[in-house]
């Protein structure tokens, strides 16, 4: 039990820093104006939502899988929403 607990937060953390670091990526290109930005948003967070699908797809187990898909939708939703933030104070 705790074994599967620790993978699943692995997993989780590790989609978060993928959303986090890509996040930056995209606020930091060169071409990040707010509609561009807006759209690699949403296809962002649509990535996170499909990776935390595949590898339970992978897995083959349903077991935890909406918890993870929680964890993963709320934690990138919130970083995003902070690099947003950031795009409208930037302007």
């Amino acid at each position: 039990m705790i074994v599967n607990v620790n993978r699943n937060w692995i997993e989780i953390v590790i989609i978060l820093m993928a959303v986090a670091i890509s996040s930056i990526f995209i606020l930091l290109g060169p071409n990040s104006s707010a509609q561009s930005v807006e759209a690699s948003f949403g296809a962002l967070l649509a990535g996170a939502l499909a990776s935390v699908s595949a590898i339970a797809l992978f897995r083959q187990k349903a077991e935890g899988f909406v918890r993870r898909l929680i964890y993963v939708a709320g934690g990138s939703y919130l970083i995003l929403a902070i690099a947003t933030i950031f795009v409208i104070v930037r302007g």
